[in-house]
Parts: structure tokens; sequence; C-alpha cells
């Protein structure tokens, strides 16, 4: 294992070299409490430095050609192939996710560096029709993309390669150079990225890495001259906050969501068998800790009960327990304060009238998976994102209430239905408000290449490959004066 995840003191990788960090932070499995590395903290002068490096690094790596920065992505993804298991491994340890969940995220961590070269060959402009207007005549023009230049992240824990992979693949793809900080809870998963880049023949200082505490790095991550482009995964409140600290700087936020599902009547036994099985799936993955884990399902009152029974089945069959057992489903919260914000929010919701079908049990930063109906609209559990393993199913008169019920939320990241009925779908896709509608999807679902991003408090910007890419770009114009 390398000297930058082993169980020891870890430092910041800045100009392609291990730096010693300004101080330590001990890091500790969510799911056990064992220590698991001492983390090497940046300070903001360290923060800025990588920001300078990076800059000078860019001058010239923005001279790459394509085919080059596709070949080192195309290499990070094969090593990474290469590492699956201990990879895997890591992100279990650190961000408490059951393996084989963890294998799957590795996979898609993949899937995504293939894209993001894939994307380094795609980068096309236009031509541009000048003699379309008078005084037109006589010009050629014609559009082409050039990388903004330095890029800082700031990414979550909850998928701390692939939700990386986003933000470093198409920074990278483009021909920026990038500035990593990696969430307080799961560093080691971003550190190994220093030498997997590094064997894959990036330039030194195009990648810098540099784990801290996000209240003391955001202002120089947001605000040093040389950067241009700010991209963060997280919560709304840090998100207003760093688009105000970014100012005219271009930003992408995505902020989470409390993620609804309408369900139409119509449906068969062996058909809501397998919806069941969808919507457990997609309300308890990872803990329910993703932006978009179902959180509220709006079931048509005709096949409410039948359903209902289902999921909640479904729910009581799920494994509690070491998120390195082959066999668990659900482990730990990333910590206690989150258990114990799950716990208010229940308990408000129960006081107030709510019910609980199945588990409701919270002890520390452990939560049996949960089913619970009647929770008043206004109540935290239905306006903000749960972030746990908490599913609220409701019973509606019609689909048309139920889209009325999906719409009542600050957020809009992804949304799905289920129906027969197409009129009803394009009803769906043309009312609900939310970057995605997926009609016979669960909303948790994603293709690491499609378009993803919110509206509302969910947040501004898409990622997705190539649409991340072309925001970290900036399109020139050029024209030609043929008669002169």
């Amino acid at each position: 294992m390398s000297k930058a995840i082993e169980v020891g003191k870890t430092h910041l990788f800045i100009d392609g070299d291990w730096e010693e960090a300004a101080r330590h932070v001990e890091l500790r499995s969510p799911y056990s409490g064992e220590p698991l590395a001492m983390i090497g903290y940046a300070s903001p002068e360290q923060a800025a430095r990588a920001i300078e490096v990076a800059a000078r690094a860019q001058k010239s790596f923005r001279k790459v050609p394509a085919w080059q920065r596709a070949q080192i992505l195309r290499k990070v993804a094969d090593i990474i192939a290469d590492r699956r298991e201990e990879l895997a491994e890591t992100i279990a340890r650190e961000a408490a996710k059951p393996i084989r969940a963890a294998r799957q995220e590795i996979d898609r961590t993949i899937e995504t560096y293939r894209f993001s070269a894939e994307a380094a060959k795609s980068i096309r402009g236009e031509t541009v029709p000048m003699d379309a207007a008078p005084r037109g005549e006589h010009h050629v023009a014609f559009t082409l993309w050039e990388p903004l230049g330095v890029v800082t992240a700031i990414t979550p824990f909850n998928f701390p390669m692939n939700l990386v992979a986003h933000k470093v693949g198409p920074a990278i793809a483009a021909g920026n150079a990038m500035v990593l900080k990696p969430a307080e809870q799961t560093p080691l998963s971003a550190l190994v990225l220093g030498h997997i880049f590094q064997d894959a023949g990036l330039p030194p200082g195009v990648l810098n890495i540099i784990p801290g505490d996000g209240k003391e790095l955001s202002e120089v991550l947001t605000t040093h001259p040389d950067v241009a482009f700010v991209t963060f995964t997280g919560s709304p409140a840090v998100g207003k906050i760093i688009r105000q600290q970014a100012g005219l700087r271009r930003v992408t936020l995505e902020l989470g969501s409390n993620s609804p599902l309408v369900v139409d009547e119509g449906f068969t036994a062996h058909e809501l068998d397998k919806m069941a099985a969808e919507i457990v799936q997609g309300g308890f993955s990872y803990n329910g800790q993703v932006c978009i884990s179902i959180q509220r399902v709006y079931i048509h009152d005709a096949v409410y009960d039948e359903l209902v029974e289902r999921i909640v089945a479904g729910a009581k069959a799920l494994q509690v327990g070491d998120p390195l057992d082959e066999a668990t489903d659900v482990s730990a919260l990333i910590n206690e304060q989150a258990g114990m914000r799950l716990k208010a929010w229940l308990d408000e919701a129960v006081d107030r009238g709510a019910k609980v079908l199945v588990g409701g049990r919270i002890e520390g930063n452990r939560m049996e998976p949960t089913v619970v109906t009647g929770v008043p609209l206004d109540a935290k559990l239905c306006t903000e994102e749960a972030f746990g393993p908490i599913l609220l199913v409701e019973r509606v008169s019609s689909f048309e209430k139920g889209l009325e019920l999906a719409n009542r939320s600050k957020f809009g990241l992804n949304a799905g239905v289920f129906t027969k009925r197409m009129d009803h779908a394009m009803l769906a896709i043309e009312t609900v408000q939310a970057g995605a509608v997926l009609v016979n999807q669960v909303p948790t679902y994603r293709v690491d290449h499609m378009p993803y991003g919110g509206v509302k408090e969910s947040g501004v910007g898409r990622e997705g490959v190539l649409y991340a890419m072309y925001d970290m770009m900036e399109r020139k114009l050029a024209a030609i004066r043929t008669n002169f």
C-alpha cells in the first residue's frame, strides 16, 4: 500500500510530490470507530500555493493535444480497474459503504474516466453563417473551445471516488488544472489518485489534492484570483456561501434533494413486486446517503396497500451490519450527528401523527431501514433532505395529485414516475420541476454520461462528463474578413 493511503500520517499532493501538511487530524471508521489514518490537513496558505502551482502547470498543459489527455484518462481507468478490490475496500472502511455498493462505485468510476477520455477527443466548435446578417458578407467565422484555467473542486463523502471523477475527469479532458479538496471523512479515496494519475503520465501540478477543513479552505478555493471555476457537491447552505464567495467565476453546485416518486394505478401483482424491489433499492442504497435517494413516494389509492406491503417486506429483509461483510445492505451513517438529526426529524413527524410501518430505531449513527406514512407536509422529514435510510409512503387519490405533491419541495434534482399511460408520462415530464424526470424508473437512477443537475435549491449547472467538460471551457469566436 502506498505511503499516501497507509495507516499512519498522510500528506498533501502538490506539484506532483507529497508535502508535509500543516496539521494532522485522526480519521476513524464510521462503522467500527477504529483509527484509519492521521490525515494531513492543508492550511489556507498551502491551498493558495496549490492553486498557484496549478495555474503554472495549466499554461503548458493546455497545449497538450487531446489524444494525449485522452490517453492519460484511459490509463487512469485501467489502473483503477486493476486495483478494484483494494479501492472498494478503502471506500467501505472510510465511508461505511457496504462492500458490494463500493465495488459498484468503483465500476462507475472506471466508466466515468473512460467517458472523460472520449470527451477529450470530441471537443468541436461550429461555423457561424456570417452572411445571415447585413454586413456579414465576406466573413468566415467559427467557434473553438479553450480551457478556463484552474478548477477547484470540493467533493462529498458519499461517492468519494465517482463524484471526484465527475469533477477531475472533465477538467483534465478540457485541458484545465485542478485543486481537489475531498470530504473530511473520505480523503483516502482521493489521495490515492495522486499515485494513479502520476502512473498514468499526468504532468506534475495539473492535479493537486489537499485534504482539510472546508470552513478553513473554502474562501481561498473560491476567491483566489487564479481560480476560474468552482465545482461543489454538498449542502444547500454551504452551496449558497460558495456561490457568494465565487463572485463572477463559473460554478457548478449539486446541492441534494428529497426525491419524489409518483406511482399511478393499473399495475399487476408481478409489476408491483418488481417496483417494490426497485423502490427499496432506490431508497436504502448506501444507507439512503445518496443525493437522489428516493425519499417521498406518492402512491395511487388503487395500488397503495399492495405496494406498501411489498415495500415494508423488502425493508425488513435488508441486512444491517459491517460494511465489509458481503451480506450487508445497510451499514452505519457517516457520523452520529446524522443519526441525531434523523432521530429528531422522525420524532417530530411521529409526534404530529406519522406512523412508522417498519424500523424507526436509531442508536448513535446506526439506523434501521425505516418506512413511515402520514408525515405532515411541513415536517422536516418531508421538506428537507433526509440523507438516511428512511422512506415516506403516502396515499394519493390521483396521479395528478401525486405530481402536485412531488412539486411541493424547495428541491428539484431527479424525480420518478411509474405509469402505463403515455398522457400521464408526458404530463409528468411537462409539469414536474426537476432537472430530470424519469418515467417507469426510480429517481435514484443515474448513468454517468447523462446530464445531471437540478433546479431550485438542488443547485446550478450540470454534471455528466461531456456537459461538465464544456462548462469548464470558454467558447471563443474567430472571424476572418476575406475581402480586405
